[in-house]
């Protein structure tokens, strides 16, 4: 907890794992939790506990860096 107010520190798909550079903003609904995170990838995440279930949600996810363009590298 960081002055009252919870904030991720990873999440985690299977095997892996990816630790919170930035936690971004939070907040609640009707028996939820939002996060929404910056992961160690540099990708964005927004993530939702269902507190009556005790079970975690991937809702968004956003690749922020780009992926290469496979045909740059080739020979000419």
């Amino acid at each position: 907890m960081d002055g009252g107010v919870e904030k991720l520190r990873r999440i985690r798909f299977d095997t892996r794992r990816i630790e919170i550079t930035d936690n971004i903003d939070q907040w609640y609904g009707a028996d939820y939790r939002y996060f929404k995170v910056r992961g160690s990838d540099g990708n964005l995440y927004m993530v939702r506990y269902d507190e009556i279930r005790a079970a975690w949600e991937l809702t968004m996810y956003e690749r922020t860096q780009p992926q290469s363009d496979p045909t740059s590298s080739r020979c000419h």
